[in-house]
């Protein structure tokens, strides 16, 4: 998956993740107005129709409503973008980006320790 979205798309996709994967239109609005943002219409049809050309979200007709399903989930999205990440910026190194995070204070000591629980326990996450 190399679909690369907008932060606004990514908004979205947000949206229908925390919905389980699955949202209408309406419920797409409504948590929109939630968070303050006041979108017309025809602006969220765009850019959820860009994300079904992306393949990002699949549309059915439920009636007379539109309902969008997540074709890629929130975390092979997260593994995917990481990647390229590491690959622009690290050359595909993890350990590079672990040591700019400790060196330049991104990571905090409670963040450390819970990675270090993390490896320790062999990457189980629970």
């Amino acid at each position: 998956m190399n679909a690369q979205v907008s932060d606004s798309e990514l908004e979205l996709m947000k949206i229908v993740w925390s919905q389980g994967g699955t949202a209408r239109y309406a419920q797409i609005m409504e948590e929109l107005s939630q968070t303050g943002r006041t979108w017309q219409k025809n602006t969220v049809i765009t850019l959820l129709s860009r994300l079904v050309e992306k393949g990002m979200l699949r549309t059915s007709k439920i009636g007379r409503r539109n309902e969008y399903s997540a074709l890629v989930s929130e975390e092979d999205y997260q593994t995917a973008q990481t990647q390229n990440l590491l690959n622009k910026l690290y050359e595909g190194s993890a350990k590079g980006l672990v040591s700019t995070l400790i060196q330049r204070d991104l990571l905090s000591a409670e963040d450390y320790e819970e990675l270090r629980r993390f490896w320790e326990k062999g990457g189980e996450t629970r």
